[in-house]
């Protein structure tokens, strides 16, 4: 019995200082200060990566590695991308898309 619980409580200090790891490296590369950055996404065809690329972009902005909005840059989205990319930014908040025409303008407006 008491070899298990040295085990189960060798196994939570690992993870416990991997998760205090993990924060540390978090706030090295986190912007300082009110520092922003503006993540930009390309969006071409019917956005087969689209979803997986924001979601990533998404669980770093909740684990506090993100700050900012995600943009969504149209190069050629087709109807269907369009409906991918309307359905993300519906859904999630601070997820834009813009034309990829248009990007300076909408970065200046952030």
């Amino acid at each position: 019995m008491r070899a298990v619980l040295e085990v189960v409580l060798s196994l939570l200090a690992v993870f416990g200082l991997l998760g205090l790891g993990w924060l540390l490296f978090g706030h090295v590369l986190t912007p300082v200060g009110g520092a922003h950055a503006c993540a930009l996404v390309r969006g071409s065809g019917d956005g087969e990566e689209l979803e997986q690329a924001v979601k990533g972009l998404l669980w770093l902005r909740g684990g506090g590695l993100l700050r900012g909005p995600v943009v969504i840059a149209d190069c050629g989205l087709s109807s269907a991308g369009q409906a991918v990319a309307a359905a993300l930014c519906c859904r999630e908040p601070g997820v834009f898309l813009c034309p990829a025409g248009r990007l300076a303008e909408y970065i200046e407006t952030l």
